[in-house]
């Protein structure tokens, strides 16, 4: 073969199928000591460097992003931790609650002192009259009107998160000096709706479409359950109390 030739049929071989090769044949430079030291590359810092530096220089970088993304996962878990011993100190709490309106101290103290959170908001939708009800975080509204001021808000089963109207962000939370500017709320099912659980904050930005929702859920699936038969209990208190009070 002549060294025309030799050139020729290197000027065939592109860039790609090197690379494809050197993919494919990763053991390549084993042994190739004088192939390494020769080669060179370009650095930031200008100078030339060799290659067997240059993969330890892609190794560091890809440690330090390994080590970065480590840290923020562990960071992550820990504060889903707090949020969970949080959740479950405060459902514990309502789950001991013996009515109602212990039920809603108990959310209206840990939300806004557990979480740090500005107000919390539970509007449970119903057109019978439940006496002494709406007090703290507990708000009975008919669902008629739920439906005329929150509308969309109320499909769906997953939280929304956002700065939400204000009309809306009153009607979550009535009787505020200070106004709500951002809102978390995820409906109560059970066997149908049976209301909302909303938190706010007065920091505009504070909740927003991509944040996670996993607790607040978490929270809205254990109130879906407990909200019902706590609110019979409470409408059969009422009832036999207001007899008593007639025959008295």
């Amino acid at each position: 073969m002549t060294e025309q030739t030799a050139h020729q049929k290197a000027d065939d071989i592109t860039r790609e199928q090197v690379v494809q090769y050197l993919k494919d044949n990763p053991d390549f430079f084993v042994g190739q000591d004088d192939l390494l030291r020769g080669l060179t590359l370009p650095h930031d810092s200008g100078r030339a460097i060799s290659l067997v530096e240059r993969q330890v220089h892609l190794f560091r970088e890809q440690r330090d992003m390994l080590q970065g993304e480590l840290g923020e996962l562990v960071s992550i878990a820990r504060q889903n931790d707090r949020l969970f011993e949080k959740s479950k100190r405060m459902l514990l709490q309502v789950i001991e609650a013996r009515n109602v309106n212990d039920m809603a101290a108990v959310i209206d103290d840990s939300i806004r002192g557990d979480f740090g959170l500005d107000a919390a908001s539970v509007l449970l939708f119903t057109d019978s009259d439940l006496p002494e009800v709406s007090q703290g975080a507990l708000h009975v509204v008919s669902p008629q009107d739920a439906r005329e001021r929150l509308g969309s808000l109320l499909e769906g089963d997953r939280a929304v998160c956002g700065q939400f109207r204000e009309n809306e962000r009153e009607f979550l939370f009535p009787d505020r000096d200070d106004p709500i500017a951002s809102v978390a709320l995820v409906p109560l099912r059970s066997q149908g709706l049976v209301g909302v659980f909303a938190v706010g904050s007065c920091e505009p930005g504070y909740f927003d479409q991509s944040m996670g929702s996993m607790f607040l859920s978490y929270i809205s699936d254990t109130l879906s359950r407990l909200l019902p038969p706590m609110l019979e209990r409470h409408s059969t208190v009422v009832e036999t109390t207001g007899r008593t009070a007639e025959n008295s």
